[in-house]
């Protein structure tokens, strides 16, 4: 297996804004016709691959099926701003199990990555792609973690591991809002409330400005019935 890319540390605060993957008619009201025309060949060989998943399936010149180089190609054809939602498209049709997903994340750009967190909650994948999540939380590329925090982790991570994802992206500069299910997750959470007070206290003991989101997240902690999550 090829060595993982290196992944870009970026400077905290500067994440850009977490935009919602596009449905197919949403894509085909924003893309050019040779676009359009990709994107229909494109999901064409992913669904014919999730159709023949066991028997023979297409094999292409690098020896991958031919939809994940279109996967990899997405920015290239349909433009980088609508890369994330082809990719997920792609995905989705393909049927794409943890194995090819783990692959395409292992093996892929840092914005290949992102665009595999960000499906993961599309994907009937249960809690098995926990290590990509707990793999782009590990990282300082803030665009990794905010796509790691999505609806995905908002379903399966445990409270102790969730808790600390959102410290990691308190810590790095990302946005609160980037966290799915922040308000439901963090309401009651007496724990998350004591480590946001030790992460507050020892910002400031050592000089360093508290992030602004610190105060809103602490605020959303007050007692209330807790949203039920997925326990290790």
């Amino acid at each position: 297996m090829p060595t993982k890319p290196p992944t870009p540390a970026s400077t905290p605060g500067t994440t850009p804004p977490i935009t919602p993957l596009l449905t197919r008619e949403e894509l085909d009201a924003r893309l050019g016709g040779a676009a359009r025309a990709w994107l229909d060949e494109a999901l064409a060989e992913a669904e014919h691959a999730a159709a023949h998943e066991n028997t023979d399936r297409p094999i292409g010149p690098l020896g991958v099926p031919p939809w994940e180089l279109r996967y990899a190609t997405a920015g290239r054809h349909c433009g980088p701003e609508h890369a994330d939602s082809v990719r997920a498209l792609l995905l989705v049709e393909a049927c794409a199990a943890l194995p090819t997903v783990t692959r395409l994340y292992e093996q892929g750009t840092a914005a290949e990555r992102r665009a595999v967190l960000s499906a993961l909650h599309l994907l009937d994948l249960g809690r098995s792609a926990l290590p990509l999540v707990e793999d782009a939380l590990r990282t300082n590329d803030t665009r990794l973690i905010a796509a790691a925090v999505g609806p995905y982790a908002a379903t399966h991570l445990a409270p102790h591991d969730w808790r600390h994802a959102v410290l990691k992206c308190l810590f790095t500069g990302v946005p609160a809002d980037a966290v799915d299910q922040l308000a439901p997750r963090c309401r009651g959470d007496a724990e998350l409330a004591r480590m946001l007070g030790d992460f507050a206290a020892e910002r400031i003991a050592a000089g360093r400005r508290v992030p602004t989101d610190l105060t809103r997240v602490l605020d959303l902690t007050a007692p209330g019935p807790a949203a039920p999550t997925e326990e290790s």
